[in-house]
């Protein structure tokens, strides 16, 4: 028995298909196409996603440390009204 390439194992299966079936094989040979030419979002691991989430997070706590000290003071005039 003769090992056959992929391409030739497909072109033995395109042969025996209706006209229906190749019309269906033709569009998700233009799918692949399409999802080729598609940018696959970065993939990104858990260590480097842990360290944006840390950044992030004492920038966030110290605006909104910033902010409640600014809207206490806003209480306050609010109250002394």
């Amino acid at each position: 028995m003769a090992i056959t390439s992929v391409k030739e194992q497909v072109t033995q299966a395109l042969n025996t298909l209706s006209e229906a079936e190749l019309q269906q094989v033709a569009e998700y040979v233009a799918f692949l196409r399409f999802r080729a030419r598609v940018v696959s979002p970065p993939v990104m691991d858990a260590l480097h996603l842990a360290t944006l989430y840390a950044e992030f997070a004492d920038e966030d706590r110290t605006l909104a440390d910033e902010g409640l000290e600014e809207y206490c003071v806003h209480l306050h005039d609010e109250d002394a009204q």
